[in-house]
């Protein structure tokens, strides 16, 4: 059930900032609803109707209890975004994000991500430390869904995600192409000693799992972020965002005084 909510909840994005982010990006969008009685006058719902009066958007103002209806009781914030189906990139459109941005490419490559509030949480991250893509698979993995949208706080306005058949295809296409591709495990190089500069991707495996025997096999190097509590394992979103920061912080390290 919780998967067919997700399917209907795809045209939706909810919440007050991450319908200001969507409002301001080029994706198509149909209609604005917002909850009868909610404050105009409130900084962040004024912009909201600027926004979608600049788009000429529909604006319906509906009751509380068809929010919550068309969100599933989440948190819309009295502001729900209906937009035409998120659109994916291609690997040739992150490659242009990092030129558009006059940097090497950045890229992280998710092995079958399950759940939609670690992708969101880990599109945020990779939006704040200058990632310039990310890569997810079409199969057994989470798509962008309006729950990922909301949990990215609009991040996914911002960070092309390409959507590919085949991730092993995909690796052996990058590094053909002068990218450099690390993954992550129990065992391999530790993660401070990551050197992120040039073209690079980082593979961040599924919750449970972890990253595939295939695409294991497929990575220049291995990375592993030390432990030394009880619990031998990371949230896939905390995870990434430490990697993710490493790699940030190697590409652009503090000037020396």
């Amino acid at each position: 059930m919780k998967h067919d909510q997700e399917q209907e909840n795809e045209e939706f994005i909810i919440g007050r900032h991450p319908v200001v982010a969507a409002l301001k990006s080029d994706n198509p969008l149909n209609k604005l609803f917002i909850q009868t009685g909610i404050k105009k006058d409130d900084n962040i719902v004024s912009e909201i109707l600027k926004l979608a009066k600049k788009q000429r958007l529909v604006v319906s103002e509906v009751p509380k209890q068809k929010l919550d209806r068309l969100t599933h009781s989440q948190n819309h914030q009295g502001v729900v975004l209906s937009v035409a189906a998120f659109e994916y990139a291609t690997l040739d459109d992150l490659f242009e994000n990092a030129k558009r941005h006059d940097t090497d490419p950045f890229f992280v490559i998710l092995d079958n991500i399950e759940d939609p509030h670690n992708l969101g949480s880990i599109i945020r991250t990779a939006d704040a430390a200058g990632v310039t893509g990310v890569i997810i698979p079409k199969h057994r993995a989470v798509g962008l869904t309006a729950t990922v949208a909301k949990t990215s706080a609009g991040a996914i306005e911002r960070v092309p995600v390409a959507r590919v058949t085949n991730l092993s295809a995909t690796i052996k296409e990058l590094k053909e192409r002068g990218v450099w591709v690390f993954g992550t495990d129990i065992s391999g190089t530790d993660y401070r000693q990551w050197n992120a500069k040039g073209a690079v991707a980082v593979v961040i495996g599924n919750e449970g799992k972890g990253i595939s025997p295939l695409l294991k096999k497929q990575v220049d190097e291995m990375l592993t972020i030390p432990m030394v509590g009880d619990i031998q394992s990371l949230n896939a979103s905390v995870a990434a965002s430490i990697l993710i920061y490493q790699g940030f912080n190697s590409r652009h390290p503090l000037a020396k005084k």
